[in-house]
């Protein structure tokens, strides 16, 4: 079993900065590929940035430049370090773990609102 648990979320204005974290637990043996992905109210989940057992990241094209995803590998916890925030980013935010192929671990999903 593996627990991953979200924080970091909050009302935020626009040009707001926030910071993500995702904290695993349990039978973790080594470094996985994670993900981050948000829902907001009446759309469908969508894939923010990920990163690769090897370091490597990508991100969505309406986040580039303004989202960085990192980890620190001795905590086993996951970051999104988000800048520039803009009303269009509320949401739920949640990261996934990729344990196996075709299987993955997620998290209870953090808010977070863009508002003036």
């Amino acid at each position: 079993q593996v627990q991953l648990v979200e924080s970091g979320g909050g009302l935020v204005q626009p040009g707001g900065s926030l910071r993500l974290s995702c904290a695993a637990s349990g039978a973790i043996f080594g470094i996985y590929d994670m993900s981050w992905y948000r829902q907001a109210p009446g759309k469908q989940r969508e894939l923010v940035a990920v990163m690769t057992s090897g370091g490597f990241t990508n991100y969505a094209d309406s986040v580039k430049g303004r989202f960085t995803i990192s980890r620190v590998t001795a905590k086993n916890t996951v970051y999104l370090q988000m800048n520039s925030l803009e009303p269009e980013d509320t949401a739920v935010y949640y990261c996934k773990l990729r344990y196996r192929p075709g299987y993955d671990y997620w998290g209870q999903g953090t808010q977070v609102t863009v508002s003036s």
